[in-house]
């Protein structure tokens, strides 16, 4: 009897539960108010915390190219350019201006007009980031920029996004001043646009543009302007004329424009290439690369060289200038060996591309000191490679049998660097060979192989 009860019990709750159910559904669902509306109206601020997120979402999408424009320049710079929407940064090595008001770039006359809040401006930038050498600088043609009282030609096209006006004059042909002056420069100033910018390239190379394309597209992306072939008229919301620079093959995380290392242009430079070898440790044998010089630095017991290096373990490549002709195939060689060595000049560069823990060997000749520190010997640790110098000595130069122990070119290369530079050059650059004493070379490749072992 009891059990009886309970099932009607359980049975009458099951119907009255069904019914709550159905009534629920049907005001729900068959009623012209949505059921959230009820919480909505319940929070006085719903319907307007809506809107001001669209708004400041709104703010998001146009505030970000002002504050990365802004980043560009610090102090008296960055108040000039939120005052007058005109900025120029200047410094020994490179002058970078900067307008986040609209711009008119005209490329039949290499000409920028700027709309500025009531700024006469008129002003001549080279842009290349060598600013101090007047040998490069005369390869580099001037961009005019005006703002004022001054008439502007009527756009062609219209772009949404940024212009970067630089030049490909200067040093280029040489793989040291090209990523020195031009390659990091660019990345420095471009890299935090994450590719919303147009590259204007003065002093148009093709061969340099073809050459560096992987790095221009994966910077911009956007077809590269030419203007000596363009010569249209394009408008840009802002423009940035120039390139920032740090030092000698240098990223510095606190120049300007702040935050980006070596080590973030390195991981930039494995994205571009699509380098598969972060550190050496991933190499199973020591690849060694000997570059190989024929007109100048000449290394005159080559041969045996490589014979102390293959003796010592390593697997030696033997590199000339016409190997290196196609950067994206060696790119990726270079990423897979473990030392690379020459004499001081262009070809050891390529080191930006060497994987962490590797290490490179620079030779350095008779009376390049000085340049053999500044340009590789001072960033070397900066890129994640270990650096060592063989510095020869006086005897295993050309220059000795040539001059003479007591001649000042052997005994005081100073006093031929007073003489100017070019008379230094033609001396210790142009005029040298070297003849390695082998004894003293296999210590330092021992030295090498030790850094490769830790």
């Amino acid at each position: 009897m009891g059990k009886e009860s309970n099932r009607l019990v359980l049975g009458a709750s099951s119907v009255v539960l069904l019914f709550v159910l159905f009534f629920l559904y049907a005001a729900i669902f068959t009623s012209d108010v949505n059921p959230f509306d009820s919480w909505k109206n319940s929070l006085p601020d719903w319907d307007r915390s809506l809107r001001s997120r669209k708004v400041e979402k709104g703010k998001e999408v146009a505030k970000p190219l002002e504050f990365l424009l802004r980043r560009l320049v610090r102090g008296e710079d960055r108040t000039q350019l939120e005052t007058t929407g005109f900025s120029c940064h200047s410094d020994l090595h490179s002058e970078v201006c900067i307008t986040n008001k609209p711009a008119i770039v005209d490329n039949s006359a290499l000409t920028t007009y700027l709309q500025s809040s009531g700024v006469q401006v008129k002003h001549m930038v080279r842009p290349y980031a060598r600013k101090e050498d007047e040998t490069a600088m005369k390869q580099v043609t001037p961009v005019q920029i005006l703002a004022g009282n001054v008439s502007s030609p009527a756009c062609h096209f219209k772009h949404d996004v940024p212009a970067v006006v630089f030049s490909s004059g200067g040093f280029t042909g040489n793989l040291f001043h090209e990523f020195n002056e031009v390659i990091i420069p660019l990345f420095i100033t471009c890299r935090q646009f994450q590719s919303h910018l147009q590259f204007v390239i003065s002093d148009f190379k093709p061969l340099w543009v073809r050459k560096y394309n992987r790095i221009l597209t994966h910077l911009s992306r956007f077809e590269v302007i030419n203007p000596a072939t363009d010569g249209s008229v394009r408008c840009f919301p802002a423009a940035v004329i120039g390139l920032m620079y740090h030092e000698n093959l240098a990223v510095n995380s606190t120049e300007i424009p702040g935050g980006y290392s070596m080590f973030d242009f390195k991981k930039f430079l494995r994205e571009s290439y699509n380098l598969k070898t972060q550190t050496v440790s991933d190499i199973e044998k020591p690849v060694l690369v000997l570059i190989s010089r024929r007109k100048t630095r000449t290394f005159l017991n080559e041969d045996e060289m490589v014979g102390i290096m293959e003796e010592l373990g390593f697997q030696v490549v033997v590199v000339k200038r016409n190997s290196m002709s196609n950067l994206d195939k060696f790119a990726s060689f270079i990423n897979s060996c473990s030392v690379i060595i020459g004499a001081h000049g262009a070809g050891l560069a390529n080191a930006v591309f060497l994987p962490a823990g590797a290490v490179m060997v620079q030779v350095v000749p008779l009376g390049l000191d000085w340049a053999s520190k500044a340009y590789y010997g001072d960033p070397a640790g900066e890129m994640g490679v270990h650096y060592m110098e063989y510095k020869i000595e006086p005897e295993e130069s050309s220059l000795f049998k040539e001059y003479g122990p007591q001649h000042p070119v052997i005994a005081d290369p100073m006093s031929i660097f007073l003489q100017g530079y070019y008379a230094a050059r033609a001396v210790y650059v142009d005029g040298q060979n070297l003849t390695i004493n082998l004894f003293r070379f296999r210590e330092t490749l021992n030295k090498a192989m030790k850094f490769l072992v830790h």
